[in-house]
Formats: C-alpha cells, sequence, structure tokens
C-alpha cells in the first residue's frame, strides 16, 4: 500500500552548482532553505530586509536592492524604545538611531552587489495579508507590535498580486539578465488569520505563481507547500504550535529540493560537506584522548584536500578547527 500522495517534481532544466550565488527572500522558511544551503558552502545571501511575509513587501525590497537605495533618519520612527524601519524586520532595530541606519544601509549595499551577480533568487511568498498604514496610507513589512488600530488589514488581490511581482521581475531581469527565480509557497499555517482566512491567502499566493511560471521561461516552482501539506498531512510533522512544520518535515522539504535543484556531481560535493560538518559539530566526551585527536587530524586531510580541490569554497573555519 501506498501511503503518501506522490508528487511529479521535475528537476530544474539548469541544476544550481557551487559556482552560483543564491539569493533568497521572502518568509521564516526561506531560512530552513537558506541555512541549510549556507552550511553545505552554497554562496547564499538570505533576507537582507529580514523575514518578509507577502508579496507587496518582497517586491518593495527587491527594487529598493536593485536601486541601491539608502535609509535615512526620516526613514526610521521611535517606538518602545527602538529605531525601526517600516520595510525591515525588527532584528535591524535598535536603541541607537545611527547603529539601526548603518545595519539598514549595510545590508542595503551588500544585497545591492550581490543580486546584481545572483544566478538565482529563490523568492517564499507566506500570506496575501498586507497591513496599511492608518496615518500615511502606506504599506509596511514589519508591524513591530504597534497597536492592531494603527493598520488597515487587507488581503491583497489576485490581479494586484500579478502585477506588482510582473514588474519586479522585469526590472530584475533588466538589471540581471542572467537571473532565474524559483517561486516556493511556505507551508507555514497563518493560523491567528483564521483557518479559512489562511486557505483563501494561501490559494491568491498559488494562483499569482503559477501565472507568473506560465509566463516567463526563468521562472520556476518547488512544491514545498505541496510536499507538507499534501503528502506529509499529519500534525505530527507541525511543531507544537500547530502552524510551523517541524524539523522532520522541514527535512523532508529539503531532501525533495536537493533532488530537484542539483546534479550527480554537486550532490557528491554536498555529501562530503556534509560529513565535515557533521564532524565539526561533534562533541567530544574526551577531548585530550589520542583517539579524538586523531578524528582531527584525518577530518583536517580531508578538509584540506577540499579546500585544494574546490578553492572557490571557503573552509578557513574547519581548517581552524580541526588543527586544534
Amino acid at each position: 500500500m501506498n501511503f503518501l500522495t506522490n508528487i511529479d517534481i521535475k528537476p530544474l532544466p539548469l541544476p544550481i552548482t557551487y559556482h552560483h550565488q543564491l539569493m533568497l527572500t521572502g518568509s521564516c522558511f526561506t531560512e530552513h532553505i537558506g541555512n541549510n544551503l549556507a552550511e553545505l558552502k552554497f554562496q547564499v545571501l538570505q533576507n537582507p530586509n529580514g523575514i518578509l511575509f507577502e508579496p507587496l513587501s518582497v517586491c518593495r525590497s527587491l527594487v529598493s536592492y536593485i536601486q541601491n537605495k539608502q535609509y535615512y533618519e526620516e526613514d526610521l520612527f521611535n517606538y518602545n524604545e527602538l529605531w525601526q524601519s517600516w520595510d525591515h524586520h525588527s532584528r535591524f532595530s535598535h536603541p541607537d538611531k545611527e547603529i539601526c541606519l548603518r545595519q539598514i544601509n549595510t545590508s542595503q549595499i551588500e544585497a545591492h552587489h550581490f543580486i546584481k551577480d545572483a544566478d538565482w533568487l529563490i523568492i517564499t511568498l507566506g500570506s496575501s495579508f498586507a497591513y496599511k498604514l492608518y496615518k500615511d496610507k502606506r504599506f509596511v513589512a514589519n508591524c513591530h507590535k504597534a497597536p492592531a488600530q494603527w493598520f488597515e488589514k487587507i488581503l491583497i488581490p489576485i490581479d494586484e498580486q500579478i502585477a506588482t511581482l510582473d514588474n519586479t521581475i522585469h526590472q530584475l531581469f533588466h538589471f540581471n539578465p542572467k537571473l532565474k527565480i524559483i517561486f516556493t509557497i511556505s507551508p507555514v499555517r497563518h493560523l491567528r488569520d483564521g483557518v479559512v482566512e489562511n486557505n483563501r491567502s494561501k490559494a491568491r499566493l498559488i494562483e499569482t505563481v503559477h501565472h507568473l511560471v506560465n509566463k516567463f521561461d526563468r521562472l520556476f516552482y518547488f512544491p514545498a507547500y505541496e510536499l507538507v501539506i499534501d503528502v506529509l498531512r499529519d500534525y505530527r510533522f507541525y511543531d507544537v504550535d500547530l502552524a510551523h512544520p517541524n524539523y522532520a518535515a522541514t527535512q523532508f522539504v529539503m531532501e525533495k529540493f536537493t533532488d530537484y535543484a542539483f546534479q550527480d556531481s554537486t550532490l557528491k560535493l554536498m555529501k562530503e560537506i556534509k560529513q565535515l560538518a557533521n564532524a565539526k559539530n561533534h562533541k567530544a566526551f574526551h577531548p585530550g584522548s589520542n583517539q579524538h585527536l586523531q578524528f582531527l587530524k584525518q577530518h583536517w586531510e580531508l578538509t584540506r584536500k577540499l579546500s585544494a580541490d574546490h578553492p572557490h569554497l571557503d573552509f578557513s573555519h574547519e581548517l581552524v578547527y580541526f588543527n586544534q
């Protein structure tokens, strides 16, 4: 008997390799993918504005990278003793206004240069709900725990999502002609919106993304949402909040993404790097023993060989660690 629904995921026509630069942006599920890729030594830049959930915020951020937008004092506001930006996640917030601005602008500059040369952009959309300030009628990327009465909550129409993303994609392709884009929909359930509202929200994202993927030949779709919602289909694959996929679920999705995105030579190198990462994370009970010293020496030699064979990858931290 088959206990899982099968999804036929066709691999990318041009696989991702270790020579490619990958920018990832979008919801918190973006960082599950990005952290895995970063640990495996891929050239990754993820969420330069911090976590973003809906298409309007994602598009504003991407256009700001193209334009190398710099932020100024008038772009910030002070709330709860912190200087904050309506365009950025609260990880950029800071009691010192100058530090807040410096963090934001440093990230903007890095994102501008990175996306100019990037080979792949992975966009993970989480919600069709957006929040607009009543005071100045602007959409915000993050509410920063400000009072709910400050905002109007809007379910973005499909046509508006398509138009905004379409315009942004044209700007991206003009700015970086070699760029290719992978869309995913986050399987995180936004239960605070309500179950019915969450499903309406996700349905709009799915319709929007497939409209665009069918239009552009450099756009692709990876079914992360469907893998969790339709293949795993069980609360044991969710965290205690019943909203976020747990470790087993995210690893299942990453295994499928690996099959989808990489060819055999890349998979072989990924396996070797993963073994080094596991060895580096290994906690020795007796770090001064001959057995552990031999373990370190063996992995230092393996790391040195990998570094020599793949000089475009940075193994400096591993070489220092195994050379204790």
